[in-house]
């Protein structure tokens, strides 16, 4: 410093003795950095250095000036130095410093400031900094709290304070009368005709007008009164009271303001689109663009975010990428905020376009990002299910939100990853993050994924403790958590208790009774639904067509397929069609599902032909199920369950070379059984049993009691169905090859293990044996408890010898039995009944044919 000084003054020009002289001199060289340049620092730098080198000891005036200097600079560790070398600093140099670190983002320091300055050195202006920095730091209720004070202390508020405590009452008003006390005290200070105090009025009546706790119309209707009587507007003006209307969705009477302009700015344009994006007119928005575009307005980064997320939210991705060449076309030289909103913007577009390529090379060409660009980069990859490509973005984030870690958890569970999901959502909490009811709404969700019950228990808890109990996404995450861990009066116990309901709660209610059984409960929640005059969307034709199916109500689930485009003008998709051929296969009507094979506007692809080799596979039809694996072979060569469900259903009709030709044919083409298990959770551990398992340290007293539930349940009637033993084996290998299932385990496990009376939920990753099905009925009368069993498909309640399913997925096969005899005129109808009530006791379908032979 002591040489830049030397270079830059000349000492020998100053009198030392003539310390008015000195000072001045000084003075006018710090005058020369105002105002703030960026040689403004360096410049301050040497004459500080000059007046130490020379041993002048400046005053007040110049110290304040240099503090400013430092201050502006965003020097603070200097500027706090000076502050600090001053033996009793002055009211200017404290608002300098308090404003300072109120724009640095540091209140805590503004306010160990003002707390620290006699009342008797304060002015206006201080109390102004001061409110000031509570507005920067979005604490409202301080600011007004202070203002009060400020009036309490005898200091006359002026036009900047009333404008700062407005703007500081905007962040908080909920209540009309806040609004109305401030407008009174703004006419009686004789401010009331300050355009900018008058702005801050109408953007406080507007802000409060958006709380739910008020009327809205009153409060538009007192910053409308204020702006038709203000004599001067500004283009803040129109803004604001254009955005308020808005922002209270009333969008015509915006317009009417805006048409009414004599100069329609730049801004209001944008408040305008913007409006009509938020509330989904997207049409108007693209028709309001276009009218600016051709006023010869210049677009502005605003414009263009604006249209692009109307183009990505109404799926109009060609014409947002006409919008995105027009922009490179025209635009030059853009500046940082311009290229970094817009490529935020382009980011979701193209993403949603199904673009993902393009939206990952919009991305690595930004010259710059921010938070907002790596969350839009991370949501493509989690929405589009590339969930180790997210996870490398997520760990590669210079900073993360609770936005961040949301879209992480939420997109881990949608896509399988349920314990991912739950330690990210603890590790979140450990980095010390609130979570807030979406971040709720993930983690309950993995607990969905994973079936794991006390946990999301606990999640319930935590999420009520903590006042999101009437959250609508973590409600409807609960309903599908219990559900899907078998709880579903519960489930239902919490639909009717949410004090908001939407479509997507009605949805997951109606999916979850479908799926444990109640197809009529389930139907009688639809027509509940349209009662209230809830339209239904295609997923609730998909919950109610999948229920219909569960139930074997056929009837229905053809009419309600009808009604979709019928009544309600919803296309029919893929989804749509395979839940009705798998309604009308499960209940053997395949020439009508071939009917409506033939008729879809579209080629069927591998849900419709494994709804049809599912329907095959239950009752037998083995040309038309051979049919439908070749057609999977040819689109999902590689996946197995084609090849389970051809080998199980030759098996079943003792086709044991078939069998061994599917299983040789998957052994050639590297396809790989998925394994079979079942899990159970014990005092909060997961217990996972495969089939003859021998692993699990308790598998020994396991087998004992079934041994001994074994007994009891042939006393009952029970017999072992050896046509799911899908082997070509003798019959006492069958049997025992049945008894070590892994359902089965984990039922008896959750037996010997849970307290006496609770319930045992049980899950596993295929479809449940139906000679388990058989022996948890029996199992559940004879330890008179109830047994809860989730498979691939749906859930079956085992109570008192009973399954909630009716056994409907069974009693197919026992109709298919009748139906053959009788149509065979070998046996009369006693007989038919006679071999029918055979196979439900477990003989073969097989041995059956041969009895009716």
């Amino acid at each position: 410093m002591k040489n830049a000084a030397a270079k830059s003054l000349n000492p020998i020009t100053i009198n030392p003795c003539d310390i008015r002289a000195v000072a001045n001199f000084y003075a006018a060289q710090l005058q020369l950095c105002c105002p703030h340049t960026p040689t403004s620092y360096p410049q301050a730098r040497r004459v500080h250095a000059h007046m130490i080198t020379s041993g002048f000891k400046p005053r007040g005036h110049i110290l304040n000036r240099l503090i400013d200097i430092y201050c502006k600079s965003s020097n603070l560790v200097y500027a706090h130095h000076l502050f600090d070398r001053i033996p009793e600093p002055d009211v200017v140099a404290r608002t300098t410093m308090l404003a300072a670190y109120s724009n640095s983002s540091k209140p805590n320091m503004a306010l160990e400031i003002f707390n620290t300055t006699p009342v008797s050195i304060r002015d206006t202006i201080f109390y102004n900094a001061m409110i000031t920095a509570h507005c920067h730091n979005d604490d409202g209720h301080a600011a007004v709290k202070l203002f009060r004070k400020m009036r309490r202390d005898d200091f006359a508020p002026d036009n900047f304070t009333f404008t700062s405590v407005l703007s500081a009452l905007a962040l908080i008003a909920d209540q009309e009368t806040h609004c109305q006390q401030l407008h009174c005290a703004v006419v009686k200070s004789g401010t009331g005709l300050v355009t900018s105090v008058v702005n801050a009025l109408i953007s406080a009546y507007v802000k409060c007008g958006s709380s739910s706790l008020v009327c809205s119309s009153s409060l538009m209707g007192a910053a409308r009164k204020l702006f038709d009587e203000m004599p001067m507007r500004d283009e803040l003006t129109w803004t604001t009271i254009i955005t308020g209307y808005v922002r209270n969705g009333d969008l015509d009477t915006a317009r009417r303001v805006f048409e009414g302009m004599d100069e329609k700015l730049v801004v209001a344009w944008n408040a305008m689109i913007s409006g009509y994006v938020h509330d989904g007119y997207v049409s108007e928005a693209l028709e309001m663009f276009r009218m600016m575009n051709l006023s010869g307005v210049k677009l502005d980064e605003f414009t263009y975010t604006s249209v692009l997320s109307a183009c990505a939210s109404a799926e109009l991705f060609l014409l947002g990428k006409q919008v995105h060449a027009y922009m490179l076309r025209t635009e030059e030289n853009l500046s940082r905020d311009f290229s970094l909103s817009v490529n935020n913007a382009l980011i979701t577009l193209y993403w949603k376009g199904g673009k993902v390529d393009e939206a990952r090379m919009i991305f690595s060409n930004m010259p710059e990002r921010d938070l907002v660009s790596w969350n839009a980069i991370l949501s493509t990859y989690v929405n589009v299910g590339r969930i180790n490509e997210a996870l490398s973005f997520f760990n590669e984030m210079p900073e993360r939100n609770l936005l961040t870690w949301t879209v992480m958890i939420a997109g881990m569970a949608q896509n399988g990853f349920g314990e991912e999901g739950l330690k990210l959502f603890n590790q979140m909490k450990l980095e010390g993050l609130k979570p807030c009811d979406y971040a709720f709404a993930g983690a309950i969700s993995s607990c969905a994924v994973l079936a794991a019950l006390e946990h999301g228990r606990q999640l319930h808890a935590q999420l009520v403790q903590l006042g999101f109990g009437s959250s609508l996404s973590a409600g409807n995450a609960l309903i599908t958590m219990y559900a899907r861990c078998g709880v579903v009066e519960a489930a239902h116990c919490l639909f009717l208790t949410m004090p908001f309901v939407d479509s997507v709660s009605w949805n997951a209610m109606i999916a979850a009774l479908g799926q444990h059984g109640h197809g009529a409960q389930a139907l009688e929640l639809f027509q509940q639904l349209l009662e209230e005059d809830i339209l239904p969307d295609r997923i609730t034709f998909l919950t109610v067509l999948s229920a219909c199916s569960h139930a074997g109500l056929v009837n229905q689930g053809r009419s309600y397929f009808n009604a979709m485009y019928g009544s309600y003008g919803i296309h029919p998709d893929e989804d749509h069609y395979a839940r009705l051929i798998d309604l009308l296969c499960r209940a053997g009507k395949f020439f009508e599902a071939q009917d409506a094979i033939q008729r879809m506007p579209f080629e069927p692809g591998v849900p419709i032909w494994e709804a049809l080799l599912g329907g095959c596979r239950i009752h037998g039809n083995v040309d038309l199920g051979v049919e439908a694996a070749e057609r999977l072979f040819e689109l999902r060569p590689q996946h197995d369950g084609t090849y389970i469900l051809l080998s199980n259903m030759f098996a079943n009709v003792g086709r044991w070379d078939d069998v061994a030709k599917v299983r040789k044919l998957m052994r050639d083409r590297g396809v790989k059984k998925e394994p079979g298990c079942s899990w159970v959770e014990v005092e909060n551990k997961v217990n996972v049993f495969l089939v003859d398992d021998t692993a699990h340290p308790d598998i020994q007293a396991v087998y004992n009691y079934l041994e001994e539930l074994g007994l009891k349940m042939r006393k009952l009637g029970y017999v072992p169905d050896t046509k799911y033993a899908l082997h070509d084996v003798g019959s006492d290998q069958k049997e025992l090859g049945l008894s070590t299932h892994s359902e089965k385990l984990a039922v008896v496990f959750g037996l010997l293990k849970l307290p006496h009376g609770a319930t045992v939920r049980v899950f596993k990753n295929l479809r449940i044996c139906g000679d388990c099905h058989n022996a948890f009925k029996l199992m559940s009368k004879v330890v008179e408890r109830d047994i809860v069993v989730r498979d691939g498909k749906r859930f079956h309640h085992f109570r008192n010898g009973e399954c909630s399913c009716g056994n409907y997925w069974r009693n197919f096969s026992l109709k298919r039995v009748f139906g053959y005899a009788c149509s065979r005129k070998l046996v009369d109808e006693e007989q038919a009944k006679e071999v029918t009530l055979s196979v439900a006791n477990g003989i073969s379908l097989i041995l059956a044919s041969q009895m009716i032979v």
